[in-house]
């Protein structure tokens, strides 16, 4: 999976543990799901964190949704669960790796 580092460039609010956004662990970093996107950051600016390509998560058997227990994070025009320390998005009858 590759990330693009595409600064978000007009950010002017700083997200950390109680700015009311939801924060999800991912890789050395936590992003932070704002206006339907995510943020992090990097070196004295925010960037857009998202995923490059697509990945699958095979072997996947829970079927995430409202009541399945996990954090449920808004991402673009869909829902990311937040399970095992990534995220995952249903796709075309299986599910990503966000």
């Amino acid at each position: 999976m590759t990330l693009l580092h595409q600064e978000h460039p007009v950010h002017d609010h700083d997200h950390g543990p109680t700015c009311g956004h939801v924060a999800v662990a991912h890789g050395d970093h936590t992003d932070y799901a704002h206006d339907g996107h995510l943020h992090r950051e990097h070196s004295g600016h925010w960037d857009e964190c998202e995923p490059g390509g697509h990945t699958a998560h095979d072997g996947h058997t829970h079927e995430h949704g409202e009541d399945c227990g996990h954090q449920a994070v808004t991402h673009g025009n869909h829902v990311d669960y937040v399970h095992d320390g990534h995220r995952h998005a249903a796709h075309d009858g299986h599910w990503d790796d966000h």
